[in-house]
């Protein structure tokens, strides 16, 4: 027992330096990064040395509102992060800019506006940070969602996600926003009469998608480097 304070001493001071290590040391780096524009430069310590942005010059990373903003907690819901990852990096260090899913590395900024970083476990899927880029067309983002093996002639591994959109009889004249399958797929096609709608779920889901986009640079991270 006479060790007993000893052996409480070490373990004190293991949790400290891990808390230390992996919370505070985190903390300095990341909790006062601010957004900015490609225009300001940096010191080693983090500190402006240049650049002023110009009156009504937006800054970046912007966080998703309204319709975006719920689709987020949709993609949330639906476990998304679990088969796709929201982060491109650097060459060297896997094939992300030969597959173009980005043309500059994320970095801590690119992510301090949301609430909840979605960076993912596992890449089953491509990697999302940049889709909104990549594929700006709502009705193949609504095609996808419906059952992905429309859009991948049949190879995708995707489950459907089918339950986030209405299969109604048509009114008076088609509804704007109904999906058009292709005729080449006619297992997919809706019954003569029929239409598949988006519900307001997949509508926010789609505009979440296309909000994922790295289109602006940071003093950090420029599409030259």
């Amino acid at each position: 027992m006479k060790n007993l304070p000893l052996l409480f001493c070490g373990i004190f001071f293991c949790l400290a330096f891990s808390w230390m290590g992996l919370i505070l040391s985190s903390h300095l780096q990341y909790g006062d990064l601010q957004p900015m524009t490609a225009n300001y430069a940096q010191d080693d310590e983090g500190r402006l040395m240049k650049g002023v942005p110009e009156e009504g010059e937006p800054l970046y990373p912007q966080a998703p509102v309204g319709l975006a903003a719920q689709g987020k907690l949709e993609y949330i819901s639906h476990g998304c992060m679990y088969c796709h990852s929201q982060q491109v990096r650097r060459k060297g260090y896997g094939a992300d800019f030969e597959r173009n899913w980005g043309n500059r590395q994320t970095v801590p900024r690119d992510y301090i506006l949301q609430d909840r970083v979605l960076l993912g476990t596992l890449r089953t899927g491509p990697d999302l940070m940049t889709v909104g880029n990549r594929l700006s067309s709502a009705d193949w983002h609504h095609l996808h969602l419906y059952n992905p093996k429309i859009t991948s002639d049949g190879k995708s591994i995707m489950p459907p996600y089918a339950f986030l959109y209405e299969v109604r009889k048509i009114g008076d004249k088609p509804a704007p926003n109904a999906l058009k399958v292709p005729a080449t797929f006619p297992e997919y096609q809706p019954p003569a009469g029929y239409e598949i709608v988006p519900t307001e779920r997949a509508e926010s889901l789609v505009a979440y998608l296309l909000s994922l986009k790295l289109d602006y640079e940071l003093p950090e991270s420029k599409f030259s480097e």
